[in-house]
C-alpha cells in the first residue's frame, strides 16, 4: 500500500531526481535532491499555470470568434434592414409621386371643365354679373341716322332659328 502511494505521488519525481543526483554526484546529495525536488515542483506549478492560461486564452479566442461572427451577422441584418427601409421609402415616394400625378391630372381635368363651362356660357349669363355692362340693349344708328334700339339680341337670334326650322 505504501509503495503504491509513493509510486503514485513521488514515482516520476524521485526517479528523475535520483537520476540527477547520480549524474552530478554532488557533495551533499540530500540537499541537492531537496533543491531539485523544490525546483521540480516550481516548474510543475508554472507549467500548470501556463496550461490554465493557454486554456483561458483559447476560450477567450473562441468567445472572440463567436462575437465576431455575431457582429458579422448583425451587420448583415442591419444592411438588410437598411435595404428594406430604403425600398419601403422608395415605394412610398413612388406612391406619393403617383398620387400627386393623379391629383394634378384631376386638377387639370377640373380646370379644363371649368374653362369649357365658361366658354359655353352665353352672353346673357356673362352680362348678368354685377358691374358688367348691359349688353341686352344695344342702340344702333340706322341709315337715316336715327337711333334704333335693339333689345335682347338673343331673343332675335332664337326667333330667326325657329323660323328656319
Amino acid at each position: 500500500m505504501e509503495s503504491q502511494y509513493l509510486k503514485r505521488c513521488l514515482g516520476s519525481c524521485l526517479k528523475k531526481g535520483l537520476a540527477e543526483v547520480v549524474e552530478h554526484r554532488p557533495a551533499d546529495p540530500i540537499e541537492y535532491l531537496a533543491h531539485w525536488i523544490y525546483n521540480y515542483r516550481r516548474i510543475l506549478d508554472e507549467e500548470k499555470k501556463r496550461m490554465l492560461e493557454r486554456t483561458e486564452l483559447e476560450q477567450e479566442r473562441e468567445a472572440a470568434l463567436v462575437e465576431l461572427e455575431m457582429l458579422r451577422k448583425m451587420k448583415e441584418e442591419e444592411l438588410m434592414i437598411q435595404q428594406k427601409l430604403e425600398e419601403q421609402f422608395q415605394a412610398q415616394l413612388e406612391q406619393e409621386r403617383e398620387e400627386l400625378e393623379l391629383q394634378n391630372e384631376d386638377n387639370e381635368m377640373l380646370l379644363q371643365q371649368k374653362d369649357q363651362e365658361e366658354n359655353e356660357k352665353t352672353i346673357a349669363e356673362l352680362t348678368d354679373r354685377p358691374g358688367a355692362p348691359n349688353l341686352t340693349r344695344v342702340e344702333e344708328l340706322d341709315e337715316d341716322g336715327q337711333f334704333e334700339s335693339v333689345t335682347d339680341l338673343t331673343a332675335e337670334s332664337e326667333q330667326e332659328s325657329s323660323q328656319l326650322i
